[in-house]
């Protein structure tokens, strides 16, 4: 069976801002991570295409919506994705044929199960959500919306909206929905938006109104095209069709369902609680967890397109370089928690644990081998208590890493595992004093030296596999720097098992001290 993860599709109404590269890097260092245990992964990202939202947005720039979104996919989310290396296997536009065809069959399918019917609804609608409003829910509008309702969420004024829809029955789910909560409890997470939903749930489901009539930028209701197939129905869909619903019963058999949908929490109802439903109703499995991030707060206030204080993922690249903004965001914010950023602390972070922890244990050992060594990997004969811990150390930061990433998706805590590591191989060479011991002749003496600088370069290429996933340029240039291309092959083909199998790394590699993994900041 192939491990499953996706992220959202995103709304094509703008550029993508860091929320959004937030949620799509935790997928893809997920998918990299269980292709590093040998799995069979598909990794699904793509672009919400349909609603009201985007036609609005593509009228007031002077284009139609199709035009409009094919230029933002194409000018500003692909090139986003492929500049921060985000090896996704499938991107899925709900604009595509192959997406919208299933989604009709998958509506008339619930139309025919007698799941949908025709009914007038009158409710407080955000259009930014794209979803109807409980009047509770509502905010009261203050300053220039004074005497208005807002979204809670995009602090705007609803809209009133009064249709004849057709209706998903939704409120028939609340039993089931309850019970698979209760009998899969990791199905949400993490701890706190499970137990949103499950109280949302138990004060009652009501019936989902799933088409539209007053605009026509949509998937055609299959037996009433004067409705549109309401936007959010069509992009959860996107889960199933991009993986062979109704069209390659082989891919959709062997991927199907989800292993882990990663969202914001702010659309978390949706994938908890109709994804589920609709799935149930048409008798389809249900994913293998909805795993809700939190928001990227700046100032205290959540980011987003209109609080973006005029940060773009590539004011921080160009500064920090892409694998740092990669390893940044994972590293000091608690996936499942809402994480404050600064440049202050990135900046902190970047010089203190990858520039002088990692980049300076890089440097010094390799050029301690070229030094030393003429730059070829000595054999370690002279291993004591120093090295066994080393060796200990590092099979703990394995089993940890591999545990909080691929188990629990707890990124942070994999990353600190690592640098724990790092930091103990560190400590190792200022105990150990290689320096001091090159200036000792005897056999003895070389033997030690030699035995110190192995333990130390065999460290590091765990590391490099380690931090693969997170950090994939960094690595490879690592990778390249110890001579383990030429000895063990192709990183992309290590293995985490591997990186806990001490003694790798072949005495006689040929070691050189590379250019600076990362620079000082200017």
């Amino acid at each position: 069976m192939t491990y499953y993860v996706t992220t959202p599709i995103y709304y094509v109404n703008d550029a993508p801002h860091l929320g959004h590269a937030y949620t799509t890097l935790a997928a893809d260092v997920l998918a990299r991570w269980h292709r590093r245990r040998g799995e069979d992964v598909w990794f699904l990202t793509g672009t919400d295409e349909h609603g009201q939202k985007i036609l609005r947005t593509a009228e007031a720039n002077g284009v139609g919506p199709k035009e409009w979104a094919d230029r933002l996919v194409h000018e500003s989310w692909q090139p986003l994705w492929e500049h921060l290396e985000i090896a996704n296997d499938d991107f899925i536009r709900t604009t595509q044929q192959r997406h919208t065809d299933r989604v009709r069959e998958f509506v008339q399918d619930l139309h025919d199960r007698g799941e949908i019917y025709k009914d007038s609804y009158e409710g407080p609608y955000c259009v930014d959500c794209e979803e109807f409003k409980l009047p509770g829910e509502l905010l009261d509008g203050e300053g220039e919306y004074a005497g208005r309702k807002l979204c809670p969420i995009h602090k705007k004024p609803v809209e009133l909206l009064k249709e004849e829809n057709y209706f998903f029955r939704l409120s028939a789910y609340t039993d089931r929905l309850l019970a698979h909560y209760e009998a899969h409890p990791g199905f949400i997470q993490p701890e706190s938006a499970r137990n949103e939903v499950v109280n949302f749930v138990r004060q009652g489901l009501q019936d989902l109104s799933i088409s539209r009539s007053t605009f026509d930028w949509g998937v055609k209701v299959p037996w009433d095209e004067q409705h549109v197939i309401y936007v959010w129905i069509d992009a959860l869909l996107n889960y199933a069709t991009a993986v062979g619903y109704n069209e390659n019963p082989e891919k959709f058999g062997s991927t199907f369902p989800a292993d882990v949908h990663l969202v914001g929490k702010d659309i978390l109802r949706f994938h908890a609680v109709i994804w589920p439903a609709l799935l149930l109703a048409n008798g389809l499995p249900l994913p293998g967890r909805i795993a809700a991030n939190g928001w990227l707060l700046v100032g205290g206030e959540k980011m987003s397109k209109s609080n973006l204080t005029g940060i773009k993922p590539q004011d921080l690249t160009a500064h920090f370089g892409v694998d740092a903004y990669r390893w940044y965001f994972l590293r000091a914010i608690a996936f499942g928690q809402d994480g404050s950023f600064s440049w202050e602390d990135f900046s902190a972070r970047y010089t203190s644990e990858l520039a002088n922890d990692y980049g300076n244990l890089a440097s010094r050992v390799t050029a301690m081998v070229g030094r030393y060594f003429d730059g070829e990997l000595p054999a370690a004969t002279a291993d004591g208590e120093a090295e066994r811990a080393v060796r200990e150390g590092l099979a703990r930061a394995v089993a940890e890493a591999d545990r909080r990433i691929g188990e629990e998706l707890d990124f942070q805590g994999g990353i600190l595992a690592v640098f724990d590591f790092v930091k103990q191989v560190n400590g190792y060479l200022t105990e150990q004093q290689p320096w001091k011991v090159a200036k000792d002749p005897s056999a003895e003496g070389r033997a030690r030296l030699a035995t110190i600088l192995y333990t130390a370069a065999e460290s590091l290429r765990a590391v490099a596999v380690l931090l693969d996933p997170v950090m994939p340029e960094t690595s490879g240039k690592l990778w390249e720097s110890l001579g383990a291309e030429a000895s063990l092959g192709a990183l992309a083909d290590q293995r985490i098992q591997d990186a806990a199998e001490w003694g790798r790394l072949p005495a006689g590699a040929t070691v050189t001290k590379g250019a600076v993994l990362f620079p000082r900041l200017s």
